[in-house]
């Protein structure tokens, strides 16, 4: 059989560049040596690299998280270069990377979300108004990373304007969330026009994390992650079409991840995760194996879809 090649796309100049550089890693170990000729290319260096390669590759695996690799930017030049890739377009991708437009579409598709604010730089933080209209404590986070990044949990109103700020640094919109407690959920979805949902995931993160924040995600051993988790049938199968509903409302395909709370029997959804991280215990992988598939059959799978989508979209005209 003849070798596929691949590009390996990592790294990138997000605030996220370490979270991509490991995943790159681990799937580069993982991609069957003997199915795939893979060429690497960090996003931060070798794009000019890329472009003068393209003609020679199959298909990509974008491994970037975060602005200029989960927006739509690196998907909106593989696609001038007509590579195909794993996951979401131009349009998905950059939907769901704004927080805002994610929220609305999820309204519109009929989904529970947390009630929110949204505050721009370089204008004041009405504080009175915010706790007026979501109470506290409050959830505040940038409109457009991941990760965690830049995200806080307010719980005294005197702290709100500071942590405002923060998350500007990260962006020009800060969304402001009312904080629901409950379970943290998390679900991923694979396919292509047949979308089909993976086991739930319950998060727990260790009694030094207030929520499951950059280091809780990423230190070995800070959360603890039971899959399936323990919810019943019925809830789980709501939660599942939670987040296929979620991934067509955002016109996502290939794969997706959205994590949501659970409170009273009620799902409300956060956000939708269109390069889920890709080490082999991240939280699609591990979803995907409780399903019976490898972390090195799920990037089989992904390289297919990717390729199929690419054929039916050029099929389209």
């Amino acid at each position: 059989m003849e070798k596929r090649t691949i590009a390996l796309i990592f790294g990138g100049i997000s605030s996220e560049r370490e979270v991509s550089l490991n995943s790159g890693k681990q799937v580069y170990d993982s991609l069957d040596k003997d199915r795939y000729d893979i060429r690497k290319y960090d996003a931060k260096t070798d794009i000019p690299q890329l472009v003068s390669d393209a003609k020679k590759i199959d298909c990509a695996l974008i491994i970037l998280h975060g602005p200029y690799g989960e927006d739509g930017t690196v998907q909106g030049l593989l696609d001038l270069l007509d590579i195909p890739y794993q996951g979401a377009g131009v349009l998905g991708s950059a939907v769901a990377m704004n927080k805002l437009l994610s929220k609305h579409l999820y309204e519109k598709a009929g989904l529970n979300v947390p009630p929110y604010v949204m505050a721009q730089r370089g204008e004041s933080v009405d504080v009175d108004a915010i706790v007026l209209k979501l109470g506290m404590p409050v959830v505040v986070k940038p409109a457009e990373t991941g990760s965690s990044v830049g995200m806080s949990i307010v719980r005294n109103q005197s702290f709100l304007a500071t942590a405002v700020e923060k998350a500007l640094e990260f962006g020009e919109t800060a969304m402001i969330e009312c904080y629901i407690a409950g379970t943290e959920i998390t679900c991923g979805v694979i396919g292509n026009e047949d979308v089909e949902a993976l086991p739930l995931i319950e998060i727990i993160p260790g009694e030094k994390y207030e929520f499951f924040d950059y280091e809780a995600k990423y230190q070995p051993g800070a959360t603890e992650e039971i899959c399936p988790a323990r919810i019943d049938a019925q809830l789980t199968q709501e939660g599942q079409r939670n987040a296929i509903v979620a991934h067509k409302a955002l016109y996502l395909q290939g794969y997706s991840r959205t994590d949501m709370i659970l409170k009273d029997n009620t799902f409300f959804i956060l956000e939708t995760n269109t390069i889920p991280g890709m080490t082999a215990t991240s939280l699609f992988p591990q979803s995907a194996q409780a399903a019976g598939m490898s972390f090195s059959a799920l990037l089989d799978r992904l390289i297919e879809l990717g390729i199929a989508a690419r054929r039916r979209k050029k099929t389209r005209g």
